[in-house]
């Protein structure tokens, strides 16, 4: 092509043509030479790590058509590099044997750990066993279906209206139907007697 027999518009459109490819081309360079380790560094750092903000989460355990757990979240996160889920305003329920619900809680804060398979419940945290024993504790934590339940901190207890006791310490048991006060303990036992 003769530049010589374009016109000054057609050299215009000509140059203008070539600024704008010049510039791309460099855009294109000056992007690679600045990002050309940002994906190798990522990976090495973060690799398949994956991290969700979530409303409304629910998770559950289930094993041989048994369900053993489920705990539900208004909100929450999960980190898949840590396994681990932290979930707010929850309530959820523990299973027996007979697929029939042993255990209901809810609490102001709550972590699964995938890795260990453990849940704890921080925060307000409010127990109901089968009974309809009432614990009211700063935390509770299960670490397993054959591992007993362990509530603490400022734990409250409350059966009917023949049972009020305080504690540091309860051990509930992998069964939900007994539990064990451990350490300095406060309890009243009230008979049928003193209720009417």
């Amino acid at each position: 092509m003769d530049l010589r027999n374009l016109s000054k518009k057609q050299k215009l459109y000509v140059g203008v043509f070539a600024g704008i490819v010049s510039l791309l081309a460099w855009a294109f360079i000056s992007a690679g030479v600045i990002t050309h380790n940002f994906n190798r560094s990522q990976l090495q750092t973060d690799q398949d790590r994956q991290e969700a903000l979530i409303d409304g989460i629910i998770l559950t355990e289930t094993k041989d058509e048994k369900k053993y757990w489920e705990i539900y979240g208004e909100t929450g996160n999960y980190d898949s590099k840590n396994g681990v889920a932290i979930l707010n305003n929850v309530i959820g329920n523990f299973y027996d044997d007979n697929n029939e619900v042993s255990m209901s809680f809810e609490s102001s804060r709550g972590t699964y750990n995938e890795k260990k398979e453990q849940i704890i419940l921080y925060d307000d945290t409010f127990i109901v066993l089968k009974d309809l024993t009432t614990l009211r504790a700063n935390k509770l934590v299960w670490s397993g279906k054959d591992i007993p339940t362990v509530a603490q901190g400022n734990v409250r207890i409350t059966r009917k209206t023949d049972l009020l006791a305080t504690a540091q310490k309860v051990e509930i048991s992998p069964d939900y139907s007994t539990f064990k006060i451990v350490g300095n303990t406060v309890s009243k036992v009230y008979s049928d007697k003193e209720i009417k």
